[in-house]
């Protein structure tokens, strides 16, 4: 019998012990160090190859995310908000003790394409290295000179404030496992220069997906539903598909309106709001015509690739006749001057609301941030002065808020699901949270 036993506890040993080896085993074939042996090769011209680095450094929106608010340019300490806790930027400027500049190109391109710092830690995934693998080794060296160009700045960096368990930077390596492959973009021979040029944009420097796609708990995104749309954690705006798909996605938009879109802000029916005017204000408005007309025809070739949100249960058929009514009462006295009694607002200068899928979407957080918080759009080189929305917020309650939004999600044609008081309620709170 105690024979027996001890078969038993040492069967049952070696199978623990065996899925620990293949875990380990895993875990090392999955976070392999990739290829980094590709070499630097020297500019021909170093002027412009810094030149092209600040151009490529404003496509990657680095300083909108390097910089405090009110602090040095590029010198770090954002606070980046996720659900595990906040991470905060480091510091990119040329001081050789809190900065960058003890490092030389090798080091910044492992940051880039494996996300390791300089010692060889592993980086959080708040720097989006997952896409910022796909950029080439001349990008990243040219993003690189440019850095080592900006004045030090003496600012230490911040340790990042994570909940346990997601404090223990060891787990990174179990996350890169189930989300990361490093690689470079490689071209699609079945597609044009243009597509390609566009692909590798939005994939990499641009870093759309970082956004437009879904997470999972632990804040990994599938390929597979890659630009399909999202919420974004903790600001809680929902960012849509950035596909061909005509009903969500940007299969209806023009090229040039999406062009235009990304340079100034706006369109003759849309205007951009929230987290994506200060990703164009920082950054998309400094894209170049050709660049900018690459990334539009790439993403409006994507096919849709998950379904779209499915939206909520509607209220009561004698219930929303209530809101209807008291929504248009509350659109006349605050909104048709802008908005008009059409819905078709002021072409580029008030947006339509009239068939506009970010009125209608299932999803109706971005509508109810903007009544509460107001709408504005980014000072751009192309429109300096935009209009803005004010924010109701303040003098509204959240059954008016609701009112009013149920109101325009089902006039002109359009039609959606009614919002609720108790939805309002919750995004208020939020924005109180933030």
């Amino acid at each position: 019998m105690q024979h027996t036993l001890q078969r038993i506890l040492l069967r049952v040993l070696g199978f623990f012990v065996a899925i620990v080896v293949i875990a380990v085993a895993w875990l090392a074939w999955a976070n392999r160090y990739p290829d980094l042996a590709q070499p630097s090769t020297p500019p021909v011209d170093v002027q412009q190859q810094i030149a092209r680095g600040e151009y490529l450094a404003r496509i990657g929106n680095c300083m909108s995310c390097h910089t405090a608010r009110g602090g040095d340019a590029y010198a770090g300490g954002r606070a980046v908000p996720t659900p595990f806790g906040n991470i905060y930027t480091s510091n990119l400027t040329s001081d050789k003790q809190t900065g960058i500049g003890d490092w030389n190109s090798d080091d910044f391109w492992r940051a880039m394409h494996n996300g390791r710092s300089k010692d060889g830690s592993l980086l959080y995934p708040a720097f989006p290295y997952t896409n910022y693998t796909k950029v080439t080794r001349a990008d990243s060296d040219a993003i690189f000179a440019w850095l080592q160009t900006l004045p030090a700045v003496v600012q230490e960096n911040r340790a990042p404030e994570l909940r346990s368990p997601y404090d223990n930077r060891a787990l990174l390596y179990a996350w890169r496992a189930l989300y990361f492959r490093p690689g470079q973009y490689v071209n699609d021979d079945k597609q044009s220069v243009e597509w390609n040029r566009g692909a590798y944009l939005a994939q990499g420097l641009g870093h759309c997906s970082a956004c437009h796609s879904p997470r999972d708990s632990l804040g990994g995104t599938d390929l597979k539903a890659e630009l399909g749309g999202g919420m974004i954690p903790i600001l809680n705006w929902y960012a849509p598909p950035l596909n061909g798909d005509t009903q969500a996605g940007l299969g209806k938009w023009e090229i040039e309106h999406l062009t235009a879109f990304m340079k100034t802000g706006v369109t003759p029916e849309r205007s951009a709001s929230g987290p994506m005017a200060e990703v164009i204000g920082s950054s998309l408005q400094h894209l170049t015509d050709t660049d900018a007309t690459a990334i539009a025809g790439y993403l409006k070739s994507l096919p849709q690739q998950i379904a779209p949100p499915v939206a909520a249960p509607d209220i009561n058929a004698d219930s929303k006749k209530s809101m209807l009514s008291a929504g248009a009462k509350l659109y006349e006295d605050h909104c048709i001057s802008c908005h008009q009694a059409s819905g078709k607002g002021v072409p580029s200068i008030y947006p339509a609301l009239a068939g506009n899928p970010s009125v209608t979407s299932p999803i109706a957080a971005n509508v109810v941030h903007m009544v509460l918080q107001g709408g504005f759009a980014p000072g751009t080189a192309g429109n300096p002065r935009p209009y803005g929305m004010p924010p109701f917020g303040q003098s509204m309650s959240d059954s008016e808020v609701a009112a009013v939004i149920t109101y325009i999600r089902n006039t002109w044609g359009n039609q959606a699901n009614a919002v609720s008081p108790v939805d309002v309620n919750h995004l208020r709170s939020r924005q109180g949270q933030q």
